[in-house]
């Protein structure tokens, strides 16, 4: 399984994925599932994947034409005029992927065996950056201020903890402790999200990334945040009103403030 978010603000886009994928408890490997490309002053685009590894791979190998010689490969991303253009070629060539690897396996693409959905965000010079979610069948949504972030993956243990604090205005630095806090949820619940997680964040007009890392299982500030929101909860826990059973009441469940 996989984890991924990207996250639309005022100043720019913030995304972070997961790096876990297995067959089994015993087949645990650390793949990577973000990927971006630049050509600097004029556009920068990242694709985030979840689904069938061997899927996502060919997706991601075919942008980059990986079965052609170095000096003959031509990236389609870093030609095309528009991020909904973007968002068409990785929609259409993820549809043929899953369409062509079920036939070569006597299946139906809606089988759903080979699946797999992208989060695609970047932005090219003279236009807005854009977050946009790619469904397995290739068509698209775009974020918006009622969508502000998608998620692929396991996203239902880390959703609650971004639609309580996210806010459009918020900075980078406020965001990536947000995505931290969700991400660490989602570890807590589920064993097929792990470490280490790729964060990128990318400002408005900035064409190259602002920031970029690796955060390992290790790193001092994300167990900070584990350590910390542990606490809080049971801080917050302990500060809600008190029920008591009440044998007057015939051992029903009373609340007190």
């Amino acid at each position: 399984m996989t984890y991924c978010v990207g996250m639309m603000l005022d100043r720019g886009l913030v995304l972070m994925s997961d790096t876990r994928t297995n067959s089994g408890v015993d087949n645990i490997s650390t793949f990577r599932k973000m990927y971006h490309w630049q050509v600097p002053g004029e556009r920068v685009i990242a694709v985030m994947t979840a689904g069938n590894l061997a899927t996502t791979q060919a997706v991601i190998s075919q942008l980059e034409e990986r079965n052609k010689a170095p000096a003959e490969r031509h990236n389609s991303l870093l030609e095309a005029p528009t991020m909904f253009q973007v968002a068409t070629i990785v929609g259409n060539l993820l549809q043929d992927v899953i369409e062509e690897r079920a036939a070569d396996n006597g299946q139906t693409a809606a089988a759903g065996t080979f699946s797999a959905t992208m989060i695609v965000a970047g932005q090219i010079k003279g236009m807005e950056p854009r977050l946009f979610l790619i469904y397995p069948e290739g068509n698209f949504i775009e974020a918006s201020f009622d969508t502000p972030f998608f998620q692929i993956g396991e996203t239902k243990y880390g959703r609650p903890i971004l639609i309580r604090g996210y806010e459009r205005d918020m900075s980078f630095e406020a965001a990536v402790k947000l995505m931290c806090v969700s991400f660490d949820s989602t570890l807590k619940a589920n064993l097929s999200v792990g470490m280490p997680l790729d964060l990128l964040v990318l400002e408005t007009d900035g064409f190259t990334p602002l920031h970029e890392r690796r955060i390992e299982a290790s790193d001092p500030y994300f167990q900070s945040i584990s350590t910390s929101w542990g606490e809080a909860l049971r801080q917050a826990l302990e500060g809600l009103p008190d029920y008591t059973l009440d044998e007057a009441t015939g051992g029903r469940l009373t609340g007190t403030a």
